[in-house]
């Protein structure tokens, strides 16, 4: 154990210690609690508001806080907080990262930091990898949140909703029965506002639990079913999302909610539409004061590589693709172009060159023709690293990408810079049109405007320097509540591919035979589905799961732990579902048998670039102090084996006549599988601390111009003054202005104001991402003549941007003294026009005033040039 590990762990050790003492306060508020009424619950909630408002603090809050959140969780779940949830919710309320194993009980960790912090009355957001489970687990602990008289909301990309537990979804109804066991307490109790009470609460008084005589009473004494709820609690759990509590709200509504659950994505992409509104009533965040991000390794790093872009339409080019698809797929590797697996890039060679030119019948590099360049090296990543049914599914007439963390499909979600018309080319499918930016940010910058960040995984301690470097998260290693008996087998290592599979084949037909539940992770939609048909020709039953079939997700996943159950999932593998030995619902006999055969058996097919992925998929088994065993399988022809050095081990095997389906365990290959997985991190940290540094430099830009933009909004005469006031102070213009507000009066001049700087605005923010994405794309070639590309970045974004601030603050004041009503035009509903020569010329067309400028940047906004070379 090196010396670092060892520190770290003496200082998780030290940090769990310290938590202990609130632990024991925590629970000497048991009994108080308990004796609470329903409706002296939510009266807690508004006594702690109160106690907030006079100068206490939530750590002040905490213990009770916490004691009144596990006892609200007891009457409505039935289900009652482990004390290594209480440690993992005082972790997530310092602003931490708790690393707390899978079946631990993260999703109920989450709402005592969420309750705590709820009462300062600015919104929490709980962070979750998909809709599903937004959904799922705001009807699910809405419960709780309800009972306490917290109101709770979910985003998803289409709509909003709030918790109400009267509210029926026609068409959806379900009986009580039908509920999974999660919300059948819901049903009966919540629905009818009682909640079961302590017959010493009928008085109506609430006791006191400062008071240190009841204090000393309730101390060590636990309630006497305490112990048996524990026992029954690995028995509940749920994965099917009840309709029938989500009542459609608008998003705002959603966020207004003291709690609200979405996606990283949709908070992402709302805050970047917030600054895109044209009415300040429009936008529906409230600030970001508070955030649990659940599985924040996944959201905070997997994802971090790609950042948010809302985009718009381009001009079309789809015959291109066709043909630069047709071009590149008669070009041959290491001949024609060079591919670097492990960098993920390719490039054309000097004969490929030649080869294009000679298909095209001119030459882009010798014209510098820069779209079509860049087209063709779109057309040749479309060619060798996007690979159908690993990086992309083909639904009907749609390429949609695969998350390669987690297996899912992202509708919706499009690869930019022409990339994605490109594998649409290559597929033959219909081409969407190419877009522009309108609006991007990175999941970095947007997670760091939270005051208070904190998140939660099963597997954050190997990310653990990354997320303290970009986040300032400390990683805490939260203890079971069980001990883990999981038996985590070495690697069994085959020379060729089809040998290991042969023998995934005769060990799942082995466990399969004598009942034991497998299973069995692929990385790719392709090798899922062909395990799928090689157990087929066995006559083995088995269910497959991948991103084409992801609605069944939760059910299929929710079953996995049946006796004789055979299934295959991607990466995906249901995250946030937990697997309960004999099924769901709950059969304790059959679970009985499944633990005496082992438990769950994991069975990895391959290993995945990053290490923490295979620990996922290995914490599927053993949960909750559950039997369980995991193992992988892996070739020597697997693509982490074969990108890093796995030619020099199989030549070696084949020297020593190793059969292809019989494994070896060797020091040598598996220190190689680590070393190669660490390499492919080095690689991915190093390609998101790229993607950071860049947009560090735009997110400066971004926060100003969102500044200026958001000023506009609430007070756009106010803005104009300040904007025009140091660059355009002349008394013709000034006596300008207060002849166009006396002549339209003050409200449609607010409007026109208003109207003129947002376009403005809009156009050229639009028009510099732009600019900063090619430059970004060209400062790379002068790295060639010793420059470093991010200073000459910096540099060029510096004077790009402050020359689109005087352009801004000039063409407003401009266009606000030229832009006309529409004398027919009703007070409340003006059109407000600027003076516009030439409608049908394109934005990227020379303007007709002989500036030299293109029409977006001239006519368009009518800027001054514009303007007195049209008077001549």
């Amino acid at each position: 154990m090196s010396i670092f590990t060892k520190l770290f762990g003496d200082a998780n050790q030290k940090n769990i210690k310290n938590l202990q003492p609130i632990i024991e306060k925590i629970g000497s508020f048991d009994l108080v609690m308990q004796a609470l009424s329903s409706d002296q619950l939510k009266e807690k909630t508004k006594e702690f508001k109160g106690r907030l408002a006079k100068g206490e603090t939530l750590d002040d809050l905490l213990p009770e806080a916490f004691a009144l959140t596990r006892e609200a969780a007891r009457r409505t779940l039935n289900q009652r907080h482990f004390d290594s949830q209480l440690i993992g919710g005082m972790v997530l309320h310092q602003g931490k990262a708790a690393e707390m194993r899978t079946g631990e009980g993260k999703t109920l960790s989450a709402t005592l930091p969420a309750y705590l912090n709820a009462l300062e009355g600015r919104g929490v957001h709980i962070v979750t990898v998909n809709e599903y489970l937004a959904k799922r687990d705001m009807v699910w602990m809405g419960q709780i949140y309800h009972a306490l008289g917290i109101s709770v909301g979910c985003i998803t990309n289409q709509a909003g909703y709030v918790y109400d537990a009267d509210h029926k979804n026609p068409g959806h109804g379900i009986s009580n029965d039908q509920l999974p066991l999660t919300h059948r307490a819901s049903s009966q109790v919540l629905s009818k506002s009682r909640q079961v009470e302590d017959p010493r609460s009928q008085s109506g008084q609430i006791p006191n639990s400062n008071d240190p005589a009841f204090a000393e009473a309730s101390a060590g004494k636990q309630n006497s079913n305490n112990d048996e709820l524990d026992k029954k609690r690995d028995l509940v759990g749920g994965f099917k999302v009840v309709e029938d509590f989500l009542r459609p709200a608008s998003k705002k509504e959603a966020y207004d909610a003291d709690i609200t659950y979405g996606t990283n994505n949709e908070f992402g992409f709302d805050y970047l539409r917030d600054n895109m509104v044209v009415n300040l009533s429009e936008q529906v965040q409230r600030g970001h004061h508070y955030v649990i991000v659940d599985e924040v390794d996944s959201v905070l790093i997997d994802e971090a590589r790609v950042p948010l872009i809302i985009s718009g339409q381009a001009e079309d080019a789809t015959e291109k693709y066709y043909q630069f698809a047709k071009v590149v797929a008669r070009l041959e590797k290491e001949t024609d172009y060079v591919l670097d697996e492990k960098l993920k890039a390719v490039n054309f060679t000097e004969e490929g060159q030649n080869k294009v030119v000679t298909h095209l019948g001119a030459d882009p590099w010798q014209d510098n023709d820069i779209a079509t360049t860049h087209q063709l090296e779109s057309a040749l990543k479309a060619k060798t690293l996007f690979l159908k049914d690993r990086d992309y599914v083909v639904k009907g007439q749609e390429v949609m990408i695969i998350d390669e963390f987690t297996g899912r499909m992202l509708p919706g979600r499009r690869w930019s810079s022409g990339l994605h018309q490109a594998v649409e080319a290559k597929e033959g499918v219909h081409i969407q049109p190419e877009s522009v930016t309108l609006a991007t940010i990175t999941f970095q910058n947007y997670f760091r405007q939270y005051k208070k960040i904190s998140g939660m995984t099963g597997t954050a301690l190997t990310s653990a320097e990354e997320l303290d470097k970009v986040y300032g998260l400390d990683v805490v290693v939260v203890p079971t509540n069980k001990e883990m008996v999981r038996k985590d087998f070495s690697d069994k290592i085959f020379k060729t591919e089809e040998g290991k599979f042969k023998a995934v084949i005769r060990e799942i037909k082995e466990l399969h035979q004598k009942g034991q539940p497998v299973l069995v992770g692929t990385r790719s939609v392709e090798r899922n589905e062909y395990l799928g048909k090689l157990l087929e020709m066995e006559g083995i039953p088995h269910q497959v799961l991948n991103a084409k079939n992801h609605e069944r997700e939760g059910e299929i996943i929710a079953q996995a732990g049946k006796m004789g159950a055979v299934t295959i999932a991607t990466n995906m593998a249901g995250r946030g579902v937990d697997i309960i030995l004999g099924g769901n619902p709950p059969d304790p006999e059959s679970a009985k048998k499944v633990r005496e055969l082992g438990g769950l058996y994991v069975l990895g097919t391959e290993r995945h670039d990053a290490r923490r992925i295979d620990n996922q998929l290995r914490g599927r088994a053993g949960r909750q102090g559950d039997p369980g065993a995991s193992q992988f399988f892996v070739s020597l022809e697997d693509d982490l084996m074969r990108i890093f050095g796995g030619d020099r081990i199989k030549s070696i095997m084949t020297v020593l006549k190793v059969p292809d389906d019989e494994p070896i365990q060797a020091g040598m290959i598996s220190n190689a599988l680590e070393s190669a997985q660490q390499k492919i991190e080095g690689f991915n940290f190093d390609a998101r601390h790229h993607v950071l540094e860049y947009d560090d430099v735009m997110n400066k830009h971004r926060e100003i111009v969102y500044k200026k933009r958001h000023a506009f909004l609430v007070n756009p005469v106010s803005s104009l003054r300040g904007a025009t006031a140091t660059r355009q102070s002349t008394d013709d213009f000034t006596e300008g202005l207060a002849k166009k507000e006396k002549d339209l009066g003050e409200d449609q001049f607010r409007q026109l104001v208003k109207f003129v700087g947002l376009k403005v605005i809009d156009t050229l923010w639009q028009d510099h991402l732009s600019n900063m994405e090619h430059m970004r794309e060209s400062v790379k070639l002068r790295a060639y003549g010793g420059k470093d590309p991010l200073v000459e970045y910096k540099n060029e974004g510096r004077r790009l941007f402050t020359q689109m601030l005087e352009e801004i603050d000039a063409t407003i004041g401009n266009n606000i003294l030229t832009a006309h009503l529409h004398a027919n035009a009703p007070r409340n509903n003006t059109e407000i026009h600027a003076e516009q020569h030439g409608n049908e010329i394109g934005r990227n067309d020379q303007c007709p005033c002989a500036s030299g400028k293109k029409w977006k940047r001239c006519g368009m906004v009518n800027s001054p040039e514009h303007q007195q070379n049209m008077v001549k």
